[in-house]
């Protein structure tokens, strides 16, 4: 899992983030917070109340999306690779 998606009222999302870039975007920006029920270490939740650029959302989410992979046993890291493809 790499994005939790909350779709009521306030919207967000947890994603996951190196533990050095999460405190540092949570210093930058006021819409990142701890991870919400996450483990605040790795997970960062942050509001899509329209303030951040879509730009900046994607290359997190490109970020949490990398680091499940690279967690991920070999062989289903290759799995994952080849069916890119």
């Amino acid at each position: 899992m790499f994005c939790l998606l909350n779709l009521d009222h306030p919207n967000s999302i947890n994603l996951k983030c190196d533990p050095e870039l999460a405190a540092e975007l949570r210093e930058k920006y006021k819409e990142v917070t701890p991870g919400y029920h996450m483990n605040k270490k790795y997970w960062n939740t942050i509001a899509l109340d329209g303030t951040l650029p879509d730009k900046i959302i994607l290359s997190w989410i490109d970020h949490s999306y990398e680091l499940v992979v690279e967690g991920l046993p070999k062989k289903e890291r290759n799995k994952i690779m080849n069916s890119k493809l």
